[in-house]
């Protein structure tokens, strides 16, 4: 079925009007992650498990949508049915089999991970193997086990993977040792409200059956198989020595940045870089795996093309006639790679890889790296391996920003000319953030419940620092580690996060840098996207009329979704869902009934657009 989504150029008149010709005239690429968007949205908009009936449905209607694509080009191309007619319903077939296949691709992925979820309480000793360190929310460190072993409990009701935080000043295990420790475990929380973010079902998809917590240490009851490479124990000691090397918090940041480990970051930084909408900056996402890999293939391509003006002798021969933006593709996708293992391959660095490496590989096939087909192809592959990724924020917000940022590049490329070299790099880092910022913005104050009202300005001030001084410097740092002289590099690096870090602090304690925003009726996003989705549609093919259509669609939907935002109740009532806390809500706000279950009542405040805490 994709396959009639990418083809070469027409050679004939035939060729022309071939199932892949036609997908490419009508920009079906470019709206395909749209489509199956639909399906996967709808299967789990559902309050239900499909079954097998429904399931096979699905699968036969979209083999019979695939094939009367097919038939349909075949009676045009027999004369019996004209071409434009036979385009249209092709088309409108092959969208129904692109949302079919969302829906079932989310289904089997169900299936897939499918494993115990724990629904009873328990407290007693657990065993498992060490398969992740990280550290939470809350700043408690925590370690996630596998091949999970509990008292009394027989296998097929035993998660697969269980997740405890750990006391404070805890020995942390080594990654894969089996441990054994006593621990209280529960099922992971539903949402705190209808509609709010679903733990349970992020949980689900992660493998994890229950979450927990211990007050005792852990012991080693079988140390870890000895391996060449230990990612965890090497990005732990490079995080530790890049802190000691930098120091304080300008070190934790610049540790987080190139490991992924958060540990040494205070939670009063965590909360200016909350404030001043910078918190996105110490997350590995698309942000940073793009910047690092831009640098890579930007510095090698500027060497080896050097190398080549060199003449004679034995680099420039070598070289000669090489590929170099080729080359230097390759050395990105590596570099990429090593820094996705480095980091600890998180879900969000996962996916920004995926994206990263489907832009260096349409370099490897001569095709524009920077483009909404790349960008398709990224989105496909995402969401067909993670269908769930759909619904989560970080997924929304990389695609919107990357999205927004490439339909801009055709306007950039044309006003870049005029700009003098020196200053095109740095002028197109703050625009990119500007734009950026832009684009996720609303995403952002609809899944956190706060707007920083100076987030843009912080960003503008650090997104080029982070592109043109810290990733670089981490990069260089990276390359002279093995020689002992990363020293340099890093003190380079330290005056970056140092810099983040005063700009944080500074936007922070600006008045009003943070405004409340009520969490928006579950209509908001889907009627937005629809209408996002269809200004997409109308880039490319289609009568004017049509486009004009969409167009007019595109600007009245989000119009449409704003005001519905803005009107949105809020409940009057709510209780917790393990019923130990109620909150109504008067015109003071929302009253408690008692000041437990702290993180629930929280969540009801921030969706109220309440700044007050539940403690106040």
């Amino acid at each position: 079925m994709l396959a009639a989504l990418t083809a070469p150029g027409r050679v004939s008149d035939r060729a022309a009007r071939s199932p892949a010709e036609l997908a490419l005239r009508a920009g079906l690429l470019i709206r395909a992650p749209i489509l199956v968007s639909c399906g996967i949205g709808l299967w789990f908009s559902l309050r239900f498990e499909p079954g097998r009936g429904l399931y096979a449905a699905a699968l036969a209607a979209m083999l019979l949508a695939t094939w009367g694509a097919r038939r349909l080009l075949l009676l045009a191309d027999a004369g019996r049915m004209p071409w434009d007619r036979a385009e249209i319903l092709r088309l409108a077939t092959l969208a129904a089999a692109l949302a079919l296949s969302g829906f079932l691709a989310a289904g089997l992925r169900l299936h897939m991970v499918a494993a115990p979820v724990m629904d009873y309480r328990y407290y007693g000793p657990v065993e498992g193997r060490v398969v992740q360190i990280d550290r939470s929310a809350r700043d408690r460190m925590r370690v996630t086990l596998d091949r999970v072993v509990l008292r009394d409990t027989a296998p097929e009701r035993t998660p697969r993977r269980v997740r405890l935080s750990l006391p404070p000043g805890a020995a942390l295990p080594a990654t894969s040792a089996r441990v054994m420790l006593t621990a209280h475990l529960g099922p992971p929380p539903p949402p705190a409200e209808p509609g709010a973010f679903d733990f349970r079902r992020n949980a689900f998809f992660a493998g994890l059956g229950a979450v927990g917590h211990t007050r005792t240490p852990l012991l080693t009851v079988e140390p870890p198989p000895p391996r060449l490479l230990d990612g965890t124990a090497i990005r732990l000691r490079l995080s530790q020595a890049m802190q000691d090397r930098i120091g304080g918090q300008a070190g934790a940041v610049a540790s987080a940045l190139v490991t992924g480990d958060r540990s040494g970051i205070a939670e009063a930084t965590n909360q200016v870089m909350r404030d001043s909408n910078l918190y996105h900056i110490v997350s590995i996402s698309g942000l940073h795996m793009t910047m690092l890999a831009a640098f890579v293939y930007a510095a090698l391509r500027l060497g080896l093309a050097a190398a080549q003006g060199l003449g004679p002798g034995v680099l420039g021969a070598a070289l000669s006639g090489a590929p170099v933006h080729k080359l230097a593709a390759l050395a990105a996708l590596a570099a990429a790679t090593l820094y996705l293992w480095v980091s600890g391959g998180g879900v969000p660095t996962e996916r920004a890889w995926v994206m990263v490496a489907v832009m260096l590989a349409a370099v490897l096939l001569d095709r524009r790296a920077i483009s909404l087909r790349t960008l398709a192809v990224a989105a496909l592959a995402i969401l067909y391996l993670a269908p769930e990724a759909l619904v989560t924020p970080g997924f929304q917000m990389s695609f919107a920003a990357t999205a927004a940022l490439i339909l801009l590049f055709p306007a950039w490329s044309r006003g870049a000319q005029r700009l003098p070299w020196v200053v095109r790099g740095v002028a197109l880092l703050v625009i990119s953030s500007l734009i950026a910022g832009l684009a996720t913005a609303p995403l952002a104050a609809a899944h956190f419940n706060r707007s920083a009202q100076y987030g843009i300005v912080a960003n503008l001030l650090v997104v080029p620092v982070m592109g043109s001084v810290v990733m670089p410097a981490g990069v260089v740092a990276a390359l002279l580690a093995p020689l002992g002289l990363a020293g340099p590099a890093l003190w380079v690096m330290g005056l970056g996060t140092r810099w983040m870090l005063w700009v944080a602090e500074a936007v922070a304690g600006w008045g009003g840098s943070v405004l409340a925003v009520p969490a928006p009726d579950w209509r908001v996003l889907p009627l937005a996207g629809t209408g996002v989705a269809l200004w997409l549609f109308s880039l490319q093919g289609g009568a004017l009329a049509t486009r004009w259509l969409g167009r007019l669609a595109a600007l009245l939907l989000p119009g449409a979704a704003a005001l519905l935002w803005a009107a949105s109740p809020r409940p009057d009532i709510l209780i917790s869902p393990d019923a130990a806390a109620v909150g109504i809500l008067t015109p003071a706000g929302r009253a408690l009934s008692k000041p437990g279950a702290a993180f629930v009542a929280d969540s009801w405040l921030r969706a109220d657009g309440d700044t007050a805490a539940a403690a106040e």
